[in-house]
């Protein structure tokens, strides 16, 4: 349990600041508003996935600038090289002397956006991994630790597959959430006009620090787990891979590999923070079964019958939540 009340009061209202200041420019998708903003604080990276046009760009440009946070912007394209992302070293004349100084590449910040990550060759794309992993980028055997906090918004279109690289399994698995961004309502299409149309755009302000965001996710990490509630999120991510006694037929007939354990590790953290935004200090049955969706969706592998046949993972985590509910 949180040590203060006043640590629960300022993850509260922080969040709720967050959340008010980037709706003032995007229109709707709250739930994906949320659920960004969950995986900032829990420290994690978002994989965005919507046809063009829908302001996944937008939305991390908004939510930079309501944190006062570094931020940078890499536009990926298949002719981008490694030294593009993490820098390289370069020849200087220090001294009199000729020296190999280190220059560092768009990853030294506190959010980055990928933007189409999967339009970069997958050597490209492999450069990010010790930065999402690890934190750090390493150059000719030394080692440079990046900004804290650090985390990667990533977008991707899921239509237009001509010259794009489809992310690999352990890049995916990288990222805390992987979110399906919607088609706006037709009042959320009038209000975008609105809002876009006019003389003027709204004005974002800065309302959270990289402190705040550390300090909130210390606050997530104390809010305790029951037994019956951890051995309930166990029996969820357990039962993605076909050879558990929980799978279900669809897992059985149509997934190939289940969830990592880091899939469990992100729906907690998801969790503790729903909890906290609900005003509890325990995590709930509710707060796993509506983590488990974006948690475990890019983190589950279908089968050649199961891509044949079209199935959606969000179906399979549905089958598998149905089953161990029951």
């Amino acid at each position: 349990m949180p040590e203060t009340p006043v640590a629960v009061v300022h993850f509260k209202e922080t969040f709720e600041k967050l959340r008010a200041e980037v709706s003032k420019f995007i229109v709707g998708q709250q739930d994906i508003i949320e659920q960004v903003l969950s995986a900032v604080i829990c420290g994690g990276h978002v994989l965005l996935e919507g046809v063009p046009g829908l302001g996944k760009t937008a939305l991390v440009n908004t939510l930079a600038k309501a944190l006062h946070l570094k931020f940078q912007r890499i536009q990926f394209t298949p002719d981008l090289l490694p030294a593009d992302i993490v820098g390289t070293q370069i020849l200087v004349e220090r001294g009199g002397q000729k020296v190999f100084e280190f220059q560092q590449g768009p990853v030294f910040c506190n959010v980055l956006l990928a933007d189409e990550i999967n339009r970069a060759t997958p050597k490209t794309q492999s450069a990010l991994l010790e930065t999402m992993q690890e934190k750090r980028v390493t150059v000719a055997g030394t080692s440079h630790n990046l900004g804290s906090p650090f985390f990667v918004l990533a977008t991707q279109n899921p239509i237009e597959q001509d010259g794009t690289y489809p992310l690999p399994e352990a890049q995916l698995d990288r990222f805390f959430f992987k979110l399906y961004v919607p088609v706006p309502s037709h009042g959320d299409f009038i209000e975008i006009l609105n809002r876009t149309g006019g003389k003027s755009s709204p004005e974002i302000n800065a309302v959270a620090t990289g402190d705040d965001i550390l300090q909130m996710g210390q606050v997530v990490r104390e809010v305790p787990l029951e037994a019956s509630v951890q051995d309930y999120l166990v029996k969820i991510v357990r039962a993605t891979h076909p050879t558990d006694v929980n799978a279900t037929d669809r897992v059985k007939k149509y997934v190939r590999h289940g969830s990592s354990p880091r899939g469990a590790q992100t729906i907690l953290a998801a969790a503790r923070v729903r909890a906290l935004l609900d005003g509890r200090y325990h995590v709930a049955r509710e707060d796993i079964a509506k983590a488990a969706t974006p948690a475990l969706r890019h983190r589950i592998l279908l089968s050649f019958e199961g891509e044949a046949e079209g199935v959606k993972t969000d179906e399979v985590i549905a089958d598998v939540i149905e089953k161990v509910k029951a």
